[in-house]
């Protein structure tokens, strides 16, 4: 019976060893997948400071997201503005092969490539909606990947603010005189749209750097993105009036700057992964910013007690006539600048019409 006893024990110890570890076998192959690729490292910088809302958490669920489809085979480390390199020289870095990727926004490179500010925002532009869908299914990306091909680097769509607020001001905005003199921190094409009548733009202001100058009087006004991210930084202790709506940027994308050789190295398999993980960031930097901005609203509006206040009609409209005549000023200059706003305009035309019937027609 004692007998009988031990050898039943064994038994149920070895049923036991087997149920909690895999065949021999099955390890065996399992590490055997594991060690036959090197994981694949990459740097990607940032024109944005480390885990910043909305815009820096995009590269950083992007790489999370890259190295959960690839199974570790693509690791991004991901570093903010001034970690590696200013924020400034992203496209630079990318361009080089310092980094292999970037995130950023396209109209920062307007002295590099002109018409790269269509991929970003221009004045009176498209929304978010229209945005990608041009990118995506209406020629757009092509015309991207035209203008950044000489510099070795393949664009992708990396994200989305919404349309923009119009800016903070410390005097109100009552006629189109209003903006002559007005010292602005205003990027891109809109930077010339303000200095046509008569304002004097400063785009070479970081975001960190807006309180102070707004504190100090050094500028008159500042645009940055919209509440999610203005709320932050602490923008309405020093600018009395929140003006809408965003002129400027209707619909701001980010972008993924790829290095195109680093690209071509990958296996067909991990370049598919880069691009869908990039198209997958790009709606969800949207959604973030949609709630972030209704929320940081609310909290400006009920706890802060902005003021919000719409630019006046005969305002808006001085500076579309104005937009219109700074983008054929600027095609005059550069036949890609051309090229790309005319399938621009094309574009906006028939998506003007569409939603007149549509969304509009509801407001």
């Amino acid at each position: 019976m004692g007998k009988l006893r031990l050898y039943c024990g064994l038994l149920v110890l070895l049923l036991l060893a087997s149920c909690q570890q895999p065949p021999a076998e099955t390890v065996t192959k399992t590490q055997a997948a594991k060690a036959s690729y090197a994981a694949i490292e990459w740097r990607l910088a940032t024109s944005w400071p480390k885990n910043l809302a909305g815009l820096g958490m995009a590269p950083e669920r992007f790489a999370q997201l890259v190295e959960q489809m690839s199974d570790g085979r693509l690791v991004i480390h991901v570093y903010g503005a001034g970690e590696l390199m200013p924020a400034l020289s992203v496209f630079d870095g990318v361009s080089k092969g310092t980094v292999q990727m970037g995130h950023s926004a396209a109209h920062y490179w307007k002295g590099k490539a002109p018409a790269s500010q269509f991929f970003s925002s221009i004045p009176f532009g498209l929304n978010a909606q229209q945005m990608n869908a041009w990118l995506h299914y209406g020629g757009g990306i092509e015309l991207w990947q035209e203008v950044y091909q000489p510099f070795g680097i393949l664009p992708l769509a990396g994200g989305n603010t919404g349309m923009q607020m119009g800016g903070w001001f410390n005097k109100p905005i009552t006629s189109p005189a209003d903006l002559k003199g007005l010292k602005m921190r205003l990027p891109g094409i809109g930077s010339k749209v303000l200095k046509k009548l008569g304002g004097i733009p400063v785009d070479e202001l970081a975001g960190r750097e807006l309180y102070s100058a707004l504190q100090t009087g050094a500028i008159d006004a500042a645009e940055w993105v919209g509440p999610f991210n203005d709320l932050p930084l602490g923008l309405h202790h020093v600018a009395k009036y929140y003006y809408y709506p965003g002129w400027h940027e209707p619909g701001s994308s980010m972008e993924f700057l790829v290095n195109q050789q680093a690209f071509s190295a990958l296996p067909a398999d991990l370049q598919t992964i880069v691009k869908v993980a990039a198209r997958a960031i790009n709606q969800d930097m949207l959604d973030d910013y949609t709630q972030g901005h209704i929320a940081a609203l609310d909290t400006l509006i009920t706890e802060h007690n902005v003021v919000v206040k719409a630019f006046p009609p005969e305002v808006i409209a001085a500076l579309k006539l104005a937009r219109d005549e700074v983008l054929q000023e600027e095609a005059a200059k550069d036949p890609v600048f051309k090229k790309v706003l005319d399938a621009y305009l094309a574009n906006e035309k028939a998506v003007k019409r569409y939603f007149q019937y549509t969304e509009d027609a509801l407001n």
